[in-house]
């Protein structure tokens, strides 16, 4: 990442908060390191230097600085706009695949050489990945020291230190503070003391609109996995270690996030799938500023600005529901994903208000019998060759996934067209220019706008919204009066 210094310095001398987690402000005089907005007196450019991630400043010998705590900024958007190897890395790594595979792990998943992994992340992030992997159970393991009450040698158990030892030396170096220390900091307001139950706040770059990306969450929850309970979006989340419950309520500024999981050591994985989920990490600033330039979107934009595009938690998952969505309602919809849940999905060992299940695996499902399916014949046929290529491996759907091969691998298999596809690649994947040209909803919407509504004619209009068309989706669902884009009572 090349940062430009007189920027970087205009950033940090006017507090810009939306530059937070593009860059970290290390300062020589004081040894800390700080986000562009730190309400700190800024110090004299010549005693600044600039570092693209917090493992980077860690490496040159920063600690973290105590009042903004950089460590817990949003993340780089870069990371969900790209799709290269670097963006893909970093997308695993904050999933854990370092932690749980190595860095051998890591390269095989991308489908490179460890060496030349490690070069590109050094090249661009000044940090290989076993410093970004460290930076983030640093951060887990403040998260586990502040929210829990449990001991320091299970916090570093579940943080995913190898040894007490090793655990004490890194939250030392980054956080200038001994682990004890940093509890104490905060004894002020007690940790919850269910066992596995945290509650942590999830930051976001403003302006920020919840209402049609809860309600889209809420409208097309599947029962049994997932509800709107009490003011928040809920689900069960299958993770690395074993199940979770989340639930995840919109605020003024940030979003409330309780997470009741099965083994602590899913702390990191489960925070990294909500931000996802929730799309936390995107640059409404830049994606606004562009949309506004066409005056058939600017007012929908400047009525609510900073709209995020529901993402998918999983990615396999998804795309089953995708295919079960289509040419149906999304109550049917929801009906037919609750009946495979009910028939095939893992039960919970604890279920959770209206949470019972996690959602059936491709391994499980490819060994359904079709006629079990009430759909269509040919969608029948999808669904069973989806979940078999999903089931051999054969098809990438997960954070490290390379957006174009997977869109290449899904368009062959039969049944699945360009709404399909689209509608994968966006809540799936993750690709801010997904653009579903054949929506039945984007259809209406730009045709109550006077834009062209035929999908080629459409296509062309929107080669000006790239490389945000997803976020352009959002926009024309918007001017629908559909129960998705509004917050559930």
């Amino acid at each position: 990442m090349l940062l430009d210094r007189d920027r970087c310095v205009r950033a940090v001398r006017s507090r810009d908060a939306r530059f937070d987690g593009w860059f970290y402000t290390a300062v020589l005089t004081t040894g800390i390191y700080c986000r562009p907005s730190c309400p700190v007196v800024p110090p004299k450019p010549e005693n600044m230097s600039f570092h693209p991630s917090a493992a980077s400043a860690q490496q040159a010998g920063f600690r973290a600085c105590k009042r903004c705590r950089p460590d817990a900024s949003p993340g780089s958007p870069e990371w969900n706009e790209r799709a290269d190897l670097v963006a893909r890395a970093m997308r695993l790594i904050a999933d854990g695949v370092v932690d749980r595979d190595g860095v051998p792990g890591l390269a095989a998943r991308l489908g490179y050489g460890p060496r030349q992994v490690e070069r590109q992340l050094v090249a661009e992030l000044g940090a290989g990945p076993l410093a970004l992997a460290r930076a983030q159970r640093a951060q887990t393991a403040r998260l586990l020291i502040e929210t829990s009450s449990l001991r320091m040698a299970d916090v570093a158990f579940a943080a995913g230190f190898a040894s007490v030892r090793s655990f004490n030396d890194t939250v030392q170096a980054v956080f200038g503070l001994t682990p004890t220390e940093l509890r104490s900091r905060v004894r002020g307001g007690a940790p919850p003391r269910t066992p596995g139950t945290l509650a942590v706040r999830l930051p976001f770059r403003r302006p920020f609109t919840p209402d049609s990306l809860f309600g889209h969450l809420a409208v097309t929850a599947v029962p049994g996995v997932e509800e709107w309970r009490d003011g928040a979006f809920r689900r069960a989340l299958r993770l690395p270690h074993g199940p979770a419950v989340v639930a995840l309520r919109p605020e003024t500024d940030h979003i409330g996030c309780r997470l009741t999981l099965s083994d602590l050591r899913d702390l990191s994985a489960a925070i990294n799938r909500c931000r996802w989920l929730l799309d936390l990490d995107a640059d409404p600033v830049a994606v606004d500023e562009l949309l506004t330039g066409d005056p058939a979107l600017a007012p929908l934009v400047h009525a609510g600005p900073g709209r995020r595009v529901p993402r998918a938690a999983d990615g396999p998952e998804f795309a089953v529901r995708a295919v079960l969505g289509q040419q149906v309602s999304t109550a049917a919809a929801r009906t037919h994903a609750g009946r495979l849940v009910a028939a095939h999905g893992e039960p919970l060992a604890a279920p959770d208000g209206g949470l019972t299940h996690l959602f059936p695996e491709p391994g499980t499902l490819a060994g359904l019998d079709p006629d079990s399916l009430a759909l269509p014949r040919t969608r029948r046929a999808t669904l069973t060759t989806l979940v078999a290529r999903l089931a051999a491996g054969d098809l990438d759907l997960g954070p490290g996934a390379d957006w174009d091969r997977a869109r290449a691998e899904l368009r062959p298999l039969p049944g699945l067209g360009d709404w399909t596809v689209e509608t994968i690649a966006m809540r799936a994947l993750g690709d801010p220019d997904a653009f579903v040209a054949t929506d039945l909803g984007i259809r209406h919407a730009t045709r109550a706008l006077g834009l062209p509504h035929t999908p080629g004619a459409l296509t062309r209009r929107a080669e000006a919204w790239r490389p945000w068309r997803a976020y352009a989706v959002q926009y024309l669902w918007s001017t629908t009066s559909h129960l998705m884009n509004r917050l559930p009572a």
